[in-house]
């Protein structure tokens, strides 16, 4: 069984098991520059990858399949997506604040995952609209423009990374490799593309033009980083390491940290250590003032010893 087969597979089981009981999920906020966390919703069910609106009001998360809305003072409300309703954590805001492009499993079952497809609705809620013909695909990017979406898929037994326009059309390979490539998110100008990937033999961050070429190795140290998320202001990336290597892995409730890297200085500063991983940071999470992000904390209630 290929790495990226296993990949997916662990990520199937972990997330069956945490999807209703036995966990609690913490919805907070990071400012970069006070280091202070404000919690935003806190509930012992599972729910995964904030989106900050742009408007600054509100956040988008996934939970059992759904879209919701969750407002600055923990009100939740759930977001029509017609018959998309196996939505994953993959899910995003597009430039101009008025669409949603998300990651919805046309089948159920153990292998619905092969039928992950991306559709776009209106963020008020609306009937889906299919964007990509091939299966799997797994969105993580929108172009500054608006014109593009950048995603994981899987074809010829491989995961690379592909990009679409965002009305639907043709999609076009940006890499080739046999270990896994995911997480791709453009710049704030548009020039290039942030993702992780395998090619050093371990689960590094990288960046390549927008069109697939010169890709160039950000990281490389013990830990295994995985999605890149550019402020608003173009000047950091957040990311998510694991603090102990996991290979192409990405499963959830293990030790990892928010880390922090100056596109400008090169340096790296870590920001937090807590339990997460798989649901964490999924998707782009600044606020619009790229002063802060959000992202999901949680704790097994099994282990905790406490359930209130």
């Amino acid at each position: 069984m290929s790495g990226c087969f296993s990949f997916m597979m662990l990520l199937l089981s972990v997330q069956g098991a945490y999807t209703q009981q036995g966990v609690r999920s913490i919805l907070q906020t990071f400012d970069i520059q006070t280091g202070e966390r404000q919690v935003i919703l806190i509930e012992n069910r599972h729910f995964e990858a904030p989106n900050w609106s742009l408007d600054g009001r509100f956040f988008i998360i996934n939970q059992d399949g759904s879209l919701f809305k969750v407002w600055q003072d923990g009100a939740k409300e759930k977001i029509y997506t017609g018959d998309a309703t196996r939505c994953n954590n993959d899910h995003l805001i597009s430039p101009d604040g008025n669409t949603i492009a998300l990651s919805h499993n046309i089948y159920d079952g153990e292998d619905g995952w092969l039928t992950s497809t991306i559709f776009t609705v209106p963020i008020s809620g609306g009937e889906p609209v299919r964007v990509t013909k091939n299966v799997p695909s797994f969105l993580h990017g929108w172009s500054p423009d608006g014109k593009m979406l950048a995603y994981t898929a899987r074809r010829n037994n491989q995961f690379d990374i592909y990009v679409i326009p965002s009305e639907g059309g043709t999609e076009i390979q940006l890499t080739n490799t046999k270990g896994l490539s995911d997480g791709p998110e453009y710049s704030v100008d548009g020039k290039f593309i942030y993702y992780n990937a395998m090619d050093s033999g371990k689960m590094e961050l990288w960046r390549m033009d927008s069109d697939g070429k010169h890709t160039i190795q950000l990281t490389g140290d013990a830990y295994s980083n995985w999605f890149p998320h550019v402020s608003p202001t173009g000047r950091h990336v957040v990311y998510i390491s694991y603090l102990q290597d996991v290979g192409s892995a990405h499963p959830p409730m293990k030790k990892v940290a928010l880390r922090l890297y100056d596109l400008e200085t090169k340096k790296i500063k870590t920001l937090y250590s807590f339990i997460g991983g798989q649901g964490s940071l999924n998707v782009p999470s600044w606020s619009p003032d790229g002063k802060k992000f959000a992202f999901v904390e949680y704790v097994d209630l099994k282990n905790d010893g406490s359930k209130d």
